[in-house]
């Protein structure tokens, strides 16, 4: 009984394997044909150059933080600061953190009120310095108080900065 379901099984699936889907097997077959791709070949790889850069030229090494020189009245010219004086209270607060907050005048002399990060008032006048980049007071008005400061650059060399404070609303 067994053989005869194997037989009829075995009927059934012949009979199910006609032609009927020949052109779709055709077309599978034939489409990949002549699609090759073509990968180009990758580019050529430059050896690694080494440069030895403290030995060409006495090149000063990128890494390593350089030392400003001080320089002596005689070369530092016209713009550098006096460092021998003594340091005033607004000094040693950056301008950034400084706020002017009043305007005060007494005998014609203009005075701002200015407010220092640590949170203290102080009273300025023109002459007085004030920030962290060696700023002379130049002139004070109800609207704010102009500082020229004295910045060195990279190559050792002091030059003018104009600087403001505005009065706070």
């Amino acid at each position: 009984m067994n053989h005869i379901y194997i037989v009829i099984a075995t009927l059934l699936l012949v009979g199910c394997s006609g032609e009927e889907f020949k052109d779709l097997h055709d077309f599978v077959k034939s489409s990949g044909v002549g699609m090759r791709g073509k990968i180009e070949p990758p580019p050529e790889v430059k050896p690694y150059v080494y440069f030895a850069y403290l030995n060409e030229a006495n090149l000063p090494n990128p890494f390593m933080p350089r030392k400003q020189e001080t320089r002596t009245s005689a070369g530092a010219g016209e713009n550098q600061p006096d460092m021998d004086r003594p340091k005033e209270a607004l000094e040693e607060f950056p301008l950034e953190g400084m706020e002017m907050v009043g305007f005060l005048s007494r005998d014609n002399v203009g005075y701002a009120v200015i407010r220092a990060s640590d949170g203290k008032l102080h009273r300025v006048q023109n002459g007085n310095y004030i920030g962290m980049n060696f700023g002379l007071i130049t002139s004070i008005d109800d609207a704010g108080v102009a500082i020229k400061e004295m910045v060195q650059d990279s190559s050792g060399a002091w030059t003018e900065r104009e600087s403001s404070l505005q009065l706070l609303e």
